[in-house]
């Protein structure tokens, strides 16, 4: 019998689909800074193709991305997609550059500034409109809220959200970067299927969302998910596991987050097809309890 993804990193549910619960985040499908067309966009194109093939079911995305490109190149790579598949993507963002540039003193982040938020209902759902479109789709899987618009409520948010479900535009609907708070108040609006936090081996920032959404069957898609920092310094927690196993810190950060909870649904992207195949080895690490401990209290 043939293993799948589904085997070795287990499975949740979202919008009817049981999904493997590793997934891929399409951020880097695109140029410098999170911008334009990518250096090599058939590469791209294979990669998402390649994740399909080796089962990758939850494909993360949004029309900021580029912005549109990461979107246009799912279309291209996938579409018609596979039935398994499931197609997350995000509104609530607008870009004015790229995040990054490239100096005589090397590579510079511009941060949040790059990434203004806009929630207003009309423009929220004029994203998702023409996700829609860009996609190939007459509905989108997983739309969520990329982050919340300080300047308009969050319930007018989340309940335009809730009237493209309604409509049948949307089948599941999730939130990015909040708080427990948030998720509640979200949450007597519409049923939450998923939150997108930025949580790894080195920022626990997020620990008592990922306790909320464990507690509550809520699927937690941690960002930034391979980031190990200090600890994968020679020598270091990380680095010596990944020894042990034969393996890469990579696989140790993201089999240590798939061991954190059933609900967790790390999603590393990239660009290549190496790094992807890569990465999706993690799925086959299984790291020890007392491995799982260490790495818990290393931060």
């Amino acid at each position: 019998m043939t293993t799948t993804l589904s085997d070795t990193a287990g499975t949740f549910e979202i919008a009817g689909k049981k999904i493997a619960r590793l997934g891929f985040g399409a951020m880097r499908l695109t140029g410098l800074g999170v911008w334009g067309e990518p250096d090599d966009r058939p590469e791209c194109v294979r990669v998402v193709r390649r994740a399909v093939e080796l089962g990758v079911q939850l494909i993360d995305t949004a029309d900021s991305y580029g912005p549109y490109v990461s979107e246009e190149i799912i279309r291209e790579a996938i579409h018609p997609y596979p039935g398994d598949v499931l197609i997350a993507t995000k509104a609530g963002l607008t870009r004015n550059g790229p995040d990054m540039l490239r100096t005589d003193e090397g590579l510079v982040r511009l941060g949040p500034a790059a990434w203004p938020p806009v929630g207003r209902p009309e423009y929220l759902r004029q994203q998702a409109l023409m996700s829609l479109r860009r996609l190939g789709l007459d509905h989108i899987d997983l739309l969520q809220l990329h982050r919340v618009d300080p300047k308009v409520p969050l319930e007018d948010q989340v309940g335009e959200l809730k009237r493209l479900q309604d409509e049948g535009k949307v089948l599941a609907i999730g939130l990015s970067q909040v708080t427990v708070g948030q998720i509640e108040r979200a949450r007597a609006i519409a049923e939450i299927s998923t939150v997108q936090n930025r949580y790894n081996l080195t920022d626990r920032s997020s620990a008592d969302v990922l306790e909320y959404c464990t507690r509550h069957g809520i699927g937690f898609i941690p960002w930034a998910p391979v980031a190990a920092g200090e600890l994968a310094r020679p020598g270091g927690p990380v680095d010596r596991i990944a020894a042990a196993h034969d393996a890469r810190p990579s696989h140790v950060a993201l089999s240590w987050l798939l061991a954190r909870s059933k609900v967790v649904l790390p999603i590393p992207g990239t660009s290549k097809v190496t790094h992807l195949e890569d990465n999706l080895a993690a799925a086959t690490l299984r790291l020890s309890d007392a491995e799982t401990d260490e790495l818990t209290a290393a931060a």
